[in-house]
């Protein structure tokens, strides 16, 4: 069991019978009350965020989650396969299970898989993905690298602002955690 006042960014807790991990906790002291803690929290089931805020004193079970180096290799429909690195396993994913992350899977992209009990529950991408331009509107002459931007699709379907200076079939760096444009690759 973990108390609130052990929490930390990135621990695994069941909170409601959701397994989650904490993205952000805040202790609150009130004027006359009790303290209570806020908390924002990811649903490892789902992805997603959800806020709550309990007491000072709360206990809460902490999980202890599996990872395993997987390689992304194909989407049939709404499932999405991945090899296992040690083992060769075949592992299935859902879009649901996914989440936002399926904006950044390219073939032979190697990440880690989260598990909980043997059963797979998310991924966990790395901190920044190279992605190919497949479709923006065309640079004009005048246009700066400081300028505007304008949107570009890359190959998995993510739409991203971008400067003005990149065409098609450019490759760029992209933030998983913001989404945002980092730099030409």
């Amino acid at each position: 069991m973990i108390s609130t006042g052990d929490l930390k960014k990135g621990v695994a807790i069941e909170f409601e019978g959701m397994p989650c991990t904490i993205l952000d906790w805040q202790h609150v002291k009130i004027g006359r009350g009790g303290a209570i803690v806020r908390m924002k929290l990811r649903n490892l089931r789902t992805g997603s965020t959800i806020d709550r805020t309990c007491d000072a004193g709360d206990k809460f079970r902490r999980l202890t989650l599996d990872r395993a180096t997987v390689t992304y290799q194909y989407q049939d429909g709404d499932q999405y396969h991945f090899m296992d690195t040690n083992t060769y396993d075949d592992i299935v994913l859902t879009e649901q299970q996914l989440g936002n992350a399926k904006n950044y899977l390219i073939d032979n992209i190697e990440l880690d898989i989260v598990s909980l009990d043997g059963s797979p529950l998310s991924v966990d991408l790395p901190e920044k993905v190279v992605l190919r331009i497949t479709y923006t509107e065309p640079g004009y002459k005048g246009d700066t690298a400081t300028g505007g931007t304008k949107p570009a699709t890359t190959e998995t379907g993510l739409v991203v602002q971008v400067p003005l200076f990149l065409s098609i079939d450019d490759q760029i760096r992209i933030n998983t955690t913001t989404g945002a444009y980092v730099e030409r690759a």
